[in-house]
């Protein structure tokens, strides 16, 4: 049951009648008509912006078209009252009856509630975290670690096919540089004094590696060249790192469908299936790139190179894939890679990133578009940074790592579930403050701790209610009597859980999985409102003693509340708190 989908069809069917009516013209363009929450509540439980939109159009006045779409509406049976606000725009308050039928609607179907059609048949490849295996991750690799999984979560929520990808970039110099670093640490394993050089890797996460290493090759490797270890100690170290990286993602509650090696693109063909792709479609040619004005970029040669024309697809500039010596530039991996995706058949790519990534943005895109002939579309996500603070100061070191805060050390702080829901309690693309310390308070200013206190409240409720002897099961909850729910509080809570479904469709579409926290936190303020308010007034209180029938009207209320936040907390990897420590 999507409440504003049902409306919005109420609204389109009205219009369509005034048509053969012949108040409006036909041939009239309805994709712009909305019914929404209006923004003051006051108001009323919906809006419509009809009359405005198509005014110009229908070359009417807004006022006109609104005042006879008043009639029709008020004929449903569902409408209570129409209103004409300012030029045009119509506000909507419905029968008490309505948010009873939402109540049951999520009882009916605890799970299913608030799911969409929206990605039916859509197949949907979400790439995030893909950080260098060279390290344990980062803080940053965390926000975009639970950024990613809450995004694949909503869309599977929303009925996308998702799946969930790490690109383990294993191909480049950097692999090089930690195969060194490792091989220190197994020469520190057999009791030499090393010194780590600029540019190896001096982090304490290596001595397991070192010690692991001499457990499987012993002292094969103890005075010998590169060229007798280098190959496999790559391979042993990035195999470890994976294997630490895993681990991390999974104390974060994140799971991975696929690992796709960035090596396995290199002397297997793969990058040149993709360039010759581009060839054939006449977007390869060999030329030669103005300067560019500021810095220079890596793959800027003052000679003629092998360059994609991604200017074709809304880039600024066209763009190397192979130097003037033959190889290929950072650029050429990264087409193969999604070249790669668009051949597996997916519709839709997206792509999580850090900020500093944010020049690749449109070259990408252009390269998706030109491979798969604009039918596959990608949206790539940029990552803000995170700030973070403890005792009121900023929270930098890590012993373990050396030179940053681990996504490790973040969750043995505060746990997974107050990780990943703070870190979605801001937009992507914004700079986000995590402060140890409020995390961990319990107050309305801490987002996560007061959706679960919602949740637990109410799980304390439902325990009590079968204590006494209340049946507090979905099936009998939703025969209940729920026309004494009829307080102002009792109704806002009903309408804001109507939004769900609405809510769901839009960050789905947007690719916005802080829509979801930031509904959780107003959905829990209109919960604990009604709990203050039944702490003042005792006919509002959840149960009322000696009257089974009024308390379960009440508890359908709650226990649909329930439901949706856990709903909500899932979609953000989060677990419902059952009760507050």
């Amino acid at each position: 049951m999507n409440l504003f989908s049902d409306i919005r069809s109420l609204v389109l069917d009205s219009l369509r009648h005034m048509q053969v009516q012949g108040d409006l013209p036909d041939g009239l363009d309805f994709d712009s008509v909305t019914v929404e929450p209006p923004r003051d509540l006051a108001h009323g439980d919906m809006a419509t912006n009809a009359a405005m939109v198509l005014a110009k159009s229908a070359q009417s006045q807004p006022r006109y078209i609104a005042e006879k779409l008043v009639a029709l509406l008020t004929a449903d049976t569902r409408v209570e009252s129409v209103d004409v606000a300012g030029p045009g725009f119509l506000n909507l308050r419905l029968t008490p009856t309505v948010w009873s039928g939402v109540l049951r609607a999520i009882l009916e179907n605890p799970s299913g509630y608030g799911r969409a059609e929206t990605g039916a048949g859509i197949k949907v490849n979400v790439e995030y975290v893909s950080a260098n295996p060279t390290g344990p991750l980062h803080v940053g690799h965390t926000r975009g670690a639970v950024f990613g999984d809450a995004l694949a979560s909503l869309l599977d929520f929303a009925g996308f096919d998702v799946t969930r990808e790490y690109y383990v970039n294993d191909g480049g110099s950097q692999v090089d540089v930690l195969a060194r670093s490792v091989y220190l640490r197994y020469l520190e394993a057999h009791g030499q004094k090393v010194a780590f050089e600029d540019g190896t890797y001096p982090g304490d996460y290596l001595i397991d590696v070192g010690l692991a290493l001499k457990a499987k090759v012993g002292d094969a490797y103890i005075g010998q060249g590169e060229q007798v270890w280098l190959a496999e100690v790559r391979d042993f170290s990035t195999n470890a790192m994976m294997e630490l990286i895993k681990a991390d993602l999974l104390s974060l509650g994140v799971k991975m469908d696929v690992f796709y090696s960035e090596k396995s693109l290199y002397g297997t063909g793969r990058i040149e299936a993709a360039i010759d792709d581009l060839k054939v479609k006449k977007l390869i040619y060999q030329g030669v790139l103005e300067p560019p004005k500021g810095k220079k970029p890596e793959d800027w040669e003052p000679r003629e190179q092998t360059l994609f024309k991604s200017t074709d697809y809304g880039d600024d500039v066209d763009r190397p894939v192979q130097k003037s010596d033959g190889s290929w530039t950072y650029f050429a991996p990264d087409i193969a890679y999604h070249y790669d995706k668009v051949t597996r058949g997916y519709d839709q790519l997206i792509d999580v990133f850090g900020a500093d990534h944010g020049g690749y943005v449109k070259r990408m895109k252009a390269a998706v578009s030109a491979l798969s002939g604009g039918k596959t579309t990608l949206d790539i996500k940029l990552i803000q940074l995170v700030r973070l603070y403890k005792n009121g100061e900023p929270f930098k070191m890590s012993k373990r790592a050396g030179t940053f805060v681990t996504l490790r050390d973040v969750v043995e702080q505060v746990g997974a579930d107050a990780t990943r829901f703070v870190m979605l309690t801001r937009k992507n693309d914004a700079p986000l403050d995590f402060d140890f310390d409020k995390v961990l308070e319990q107050t309305k200013e801490n987002p996560v701790f007061y959706v679960q206190y919602a949740h637990a409240r109410i799980s304390s409720v439902l325990r009590k209610a079968v204590t006494a002897g209340i049946s507090v099961d979905d099936g009998v909850l939703i025969s209940a009597d729920l026309s004494s729910l009829n307080d102002i509080a009792e109704l806002s809570l009903a309408a804001k859980l109507a939004e769900f479904p609405r809510l769901i469709e839009i960050a789905a579409r947007s690719n916005e999985p802080h829509r979801i926290a930031f509904y959780l936190y107003d959905l829990a303020s209109e919960f604990h409102t009604l709990w203050n308010k039944g702490n003042d007034i005792p006919t509002l209180r959840f149960l009322q003693e000696g009257n089974h029938n009024t308390s379960q009207a009440k508890i359908a209320l709650i226990r649909a509340t329930a439901i949706v936040i856990s709903s909500g907390l899932t979609i953000l990897g989060v677990t419902p708190a059952q009760e507050m420590r």
